[in-house]
């Protein structure tokens, strides 16, 4: 636990400079100037150095950062990288309760796209799970997902999850990081059928390649309604 307190009941000058520079900056636009060490010396009547350890724990927190040559600045909020979601945590994100239906699950031979998506060799053999997904209660897409039987053994016989990737997860498996991409295309008379959609109306056809760790754990396939399914990507670069 933090000390704040000396014997007198005082907080330590340093939390007390801490403190009150936090109470000048929260809110304050990124970039804004930090109060300087030898205003604050003078308004505490402290020595510098205490000043430096109350502005140092407020860098390491990541509210002020230095900027060499120009001195102390309210830092801009750290980025982190977003979690690889399921789609029934990505539905749960947009407010939707997300439902599956399991329409294949089976054993089947890797060909040569989702071999080499996967790491393996043409042939080796790969559990190819194909569902229809829902929110609140109207189709949404169609996945078909692959993922390396050698990683996943009994995967078929104990029972298909409600989420894939809680599953992977119970397995230490859970995708760290994906590479997802998406085109546009017009849907096909089963696809139109699973989707209720007219024949060729426009979806979207999502691929992902998600990676937990070294390994590959799945490769999937989804046909998203264009007209139900929006995209968000969050662009930007550190400045």
């Amino acid at each position: 636990m933090e000390e704040v307190l000396v014997s007198d009941g005082r907080a330590l000058k340093h939390v007390q400079v801490r403190e009150y520079v936090r109470s000048l900056v929260t809110g304050t636009a990124p970039g804004s100037p930090a109060p300087s060490e030898r205003e604050l010396v003078h308004r505490f009547g402290v020595a510098r150095m205490t000043v430096r350890q109350a502005m140092d724990a407020l860098v390491v927190e990541g509210l002020l950062e230095r900027i060499p040559g120009r001195g102390t600045f309210v830092a801009r909020p750290r980025r982190v990288a977003s979690r690889v979601t399921s789609y029934t945590e990505e539905m749960s994100r947009r407010g939707m309760l997300g439902e599956s239906q399991t329409l294949l699950a089976r054993r089947e031979q890797a060909g040569p796209g989702v071999a080499r998506a996967l790491s393996l060799t043409e042939g080796d053999a790969v559990i190819h799970w194909r569902r229809l997904r829902r929110a609140d209660g109207v189709p949404m897409c169609i996945e078909d997902a692959y993922l390396n039987e050698v990683l996943l053994p009994g995967f078929l016989q104990s029972g298909m999850p409600t989420s894939l990737y809680e599953a992977l997860e119970q397995r230490g498996m859970r995708p760290t990081w994906a590479e997802d991409s998406v085109n546009a295309d017009g849907c096909t008379v089963e696809e139109a059928a699973l989707l209720e959609l007219e024949t060729g109306s426009a979806v979207l056809r999502h691929s992902r390649r998600a990676i937990s760790g070294d390994k590959v754990v799945e490769v999937s396939r989804t046909v998203y309604r264009a007209d139900r399914f929006t995209l968000w990507v969050q662009l930007g670069q550190e400045s």
